[in-house]
């Protein structure tokens, strides 16, 4: 990608896409692409990941609505990159600040993580292996300043590397399920799976291999249980899963975990040191002033946060989503 006439202008064969529920980062936006080796397929794999051939790029820039004032501290609500694209498929930085592009590539040896910053004057960005931090403001009325941080090269495993045992990254968010979704193109709305296989981005969709998507958390037509669910599968459940980074914990978040006991509910913590806030369950039902889950969700002190990486301030929306779900839930602890 490049800047030309104000607009971040995406390179050839390179592809947008869009996620149904999406990981939050200080209320930042992201733009997300997709390139592969012409003539090479990726692939969907039966547990719902997609094999992507070496070779391929991965890329997500995170940026800012703004104003003459400064930042604006707007909800990503799943579609804000419909709203950003200029007409010449770029993202216009009259309206937008760029703050870091993130970039995944695979390789023979397996997946690498380049973090790349954009300069202030938002005509470049450099690769940054060792990480970053910017001092943003958000209005204060929301936040005032702030410190973004900008993860390093190793920092990025703590995420991506969701299966410990291998030793490898991974892509998280293009997951099936949650690419499962209409998209806009200019040949009118399609389900994004199929715009890909039409693409030659993905092998051609079988009638034997359904495909569920994972519904947005911000959906209000959606169950309480469906998005509060999505919502840790894909901001914990990278970690807390039975392969993941946080296995040791008991605590598995993924979408495919089914165990109420492994979800959180009168779970006692096995290794959280002063992130229990006093508490004594994960979640405690009809409780979430008393359940862990929300205690850390709420926490910024890096002793105590959850996640402890990716982010600096309180996303107050997760936060009020996981407390309706938890104050729904029945019964009692001990």
């Amino acid at each position: 990608m490049r800047v030309t006439n104000r607009q971040l202008v995406l390179g050839i064969d390179v592809v947008p896409y869009q996620l149904n529920a999406t990981l939050f980062t200080d209320y930042a936006h992201k733009l997300r692409t997709i390139s592969l080796p012409e003539g090479l397929l990726a692939t969907i794999n039966n547990d719902g990941t997609i094999n992507f051939p070496v070779g391929t790029v991965i890329s997500k820039t995170f940026f800012y609505p703004e104003n003459s004032a400064g930042l604006l501290k707007v909800a990503d609500n799943g579609d804000s990159f419909d709203a950003a694209i200029g007409t010449n498929g770029g993202l216009d930085l009259s309206s937008y600040h760029l703050i870091e592009t993130r970039i995944l590539v695979h390789r023979k040896s397996g997946w690498a993580a380049l973090p790349y910053v954009w300069n202030e004057a938002q005509t470049s960005a450099v690769l940054e292996v060792t990480g970053d931090l910017k001092k943003l403001e958000l209005p204060a009325e929301d936040f005032g300043t702030f410190s973004y941080v900008i993860p390093d090269k190793n920092q990025c495993a703590g995420c991506h590397e969701t299966n410990l045992a291998a030793k490898q990254l991974n892509p998280i968010g293009p997951k099936a399920a949650n690419l499962n979704r209409l998209v806009r193109t200019p040949q009118g709305s399609i389900n994004q799976l199929e715009y890909w296989a039409q693409l030659k981005l993905l092998s051609p969709l079988q009638e034997a291999q359904p495909i569920a998507p994972l519904v947005s958390w911000q959906d209000s037509t959606a169950t309480l249980e469906a998005r509060a669910r999505a919502y840790l599968d894909v901001n914990c459940g990278h970690c807390h899963s039975e392969t993941g980074p946080a296995d040791t914990s008991g605590l598995f978040l993924d979408i495919a975990t089914t165990s109420r006991v492994r979800l959180g509910r009168c779970k006692l913590p096995i290794a959280a040191g002063q992130g229990t806030g006093g508490n004594m369950y994960s979640i405690v039902p009809g409780e979430p002033d008393k359940s862990i889950m929300v205690y850390r969700m709420k926490a910024t002190d890096p002793g105590a946060m959850m996640p402890e990486l990716g982010r600096s301030l309180v996303h107050s929306e997760g936060v009020a989503l996981i407390s309706d779900w938890i104050e729904q839930l029945e019964g009692e602890c001990g």
